[in-house]
């Protein structure tokens, strides 16, 4: 591979995260995982190092600004630089807004939001003193719609990506690209919430999801553009999906 880069990923344990991992490594970057179930990156860090190719992990709570820093410091220490963060962790407990979840609404914006924000500071300076780097940026087509008991997730998601439109107008050296998926076969649908709420996401999502090795590609395709080309966004939708 000509341009092989440093990329850091959050909530690499599953879904998109590990679909991402699978597919930048594959293509010849250096992964660097992060999540809290480390157990499942020790396997897939294995995993991908007997295929012959490099990868790392490390335990990662996006929830917590030290944890974020020291994920990003570890990285840059022993690689001396950070070419790709790819914000990915989420959650998703979807239920009625009278339903007053509030414990799974401000976990929403602790990981959905303040996590991304949580990434964006720990890798911002770092990529400003190199002048160069990219920053992804996983939202939702949640954040371009909203439909009932959804409404908090897709207010992390609107905010996802009016911060990182924002941040890509702030600078010039730094990629700023928004991933916005649609229904995708992951995790997200099977935790949380309110539980007929949660069932009936789930069967739209075995109805018509896609496989977030989709989502993958397009992040792929997003890192792989020239330094001065910025894919802004990429809406990824499953061709069933009509609303």
């Amino acid at each position: 591979m000509q341009n092989p880069k440093i990329v850091l990923v959050t909530g690499a344990s599953s879904g998109i995260g590990e679909a991402t991992a699978r597919h930048l490594a594959a293509a010849g970057h250096l992964v660097v995982l992060g999540a809290r179930r480390v157990d499942r990156l020790e396997l897939l860090v294995k995993e991908l190092t007997d295929a012959g190719y490099q990868a790392e992990y490390a335990e990662l709570d996006v929830t917590a600004p030290d944890s974020v820093k020291a994920f990003a410091a570890g990285a840059l220490e022993r690689h001396g630089r950070i070419d790709v963060l790819v914000n990915n962790a989420g959650v998703m407990p979807l239920s009625l807004v009278e339903a007053l979840r509030v414990e799974d609404w401000n976990q929403m914006i602790d990981v959905n939001l303040r996590g991304v924000l949580h990434g964006i500071a720990a890798v911002l300076p770092v990529m400003n003193e190199q002048k160069s780097g990219q920053i992804i940026n996983v939202a939702s087509t949640a954040g371009h719609r909203v439909y009932p008991t959804g409404a908090v997730y897709s207010a992390t998601k609107y905010g996802v990506r009016a911060l990182s439109e924002g941040l890509r107008q702030e600078t010039s050296d730094i990629r700023v690209t928004i991933i916005s998926p649609g229904f995708t076969l992951t995790e997200l649908t099977t935790i949380g919430g309110d539980p007929d709420t949660r069932q009936g996401a789930r069967e739209t999502a075995e109805t018509i999801g896609i496989d977030p090795s989709a989502i993958a590609g397009a992040i792929g395709y997003a890192i792989a553009q020239p330094a001065d080309v910025d894919v802004s966004e990429i809406v990824v939708n499953p061709t069933a999906a009509k609303f």
